[in-house]
């Protein structure tokens, strides 16, 4: 017995059984779930009816993720699956679906935000004196100056200036800034692993991140 999509098996809506008067159809077929894990790359072609591919995802890593509000989007890596609103299972298991709530690696937007405002996110500026003097003399080479790999880039006068208005504009989420201390951003799955074979989504900010954060607040004290 294959998989099948139709409705004739189900009951009425007043219960009563309907008497099934047609075989299975090719179209109202359906397949098993892919149940995407995370691992190494893994997807398989499948040929559909009419001759389209779909792309079974059965492990990934990696995918392109948005930063709505700074428009811009990276490919970074999965690091863990955190939240999905189907199943607890789904979250042990960590199997990617659509809508899933993973933790992304935060350093590639790290690096484009340094670049378009000059601003390093994630920085503890806090700490004993002696500790960030320790710091500076191990960046030091052998001979007191900087080594030419961690000496600061040179920018010219009118970049900082650029950069430094481009700082006074921007606001950025209290929230999402904390995250990137831990080098891991919040984010949604938005498309199908099972169907496209990529695991693409987008960084949760405002409202959407709050809810999420109170229901993994509410995981933990159960």
């Amino acid at each position: 017995m294959g998989i099948s999509r139709d409705s004739r098996h189900k009951h009425r809506k007043t219960g009563g059984r309907r008497n099934i008067h047609q075989k299975k159809r090719k179209f109202e077929m359906g397949r098993q779930a892919a149940l995407c894990k995370l691992g190494s790359k893994r997807v398989r072609p499948v040929r559909c009816r009419g001759g389209n591919m779909k792309y079974r995802a059965l492990r990934l890593d990696a995918g392109n993720f948005s930063w709505g509000s700074e428009n811009c989007a990276k490919k970074v890596r999965i690091l863990d699956v955190v939240y999905n609103a189907t199943s607890n299972e789904l979250v042990r298991t960590k199997t990617l679906t659509k809508n899933t709530i993973v933790q992304i690696d935060a350093h590639p937007f790290q690096q484009f935000y340094a670049k378009r405002y000059g601003v390093e996110l994630g920085k503890k500026v806090k700490g004993d004196k002696k500790e960030q003097d320790k710091k500076e003399q191990d960046k030091k080479g052998k001979d007191g100056k900087d080594s030419k790999d961690d000496a600061p880039e040179k920018k010219s006068r009118h970049v900082i200036f650029k950069l430094k208005a481009r700082a006074a504009k921007q606001k950025l989420d209290p929230m999402l800034e904390d995250q990137f201390q831990s080098g891991r951003l919040l984010a949604a799955i938005a498309s199908r692993p099972g169907q496209s074979g990529r695991c693409d989504g987008y960084i949760l900010e405002g409202e959407e991140l709050t809810f999420y954060k109170r229901k993994l607040e509410k995981k933990k004290k159960a």
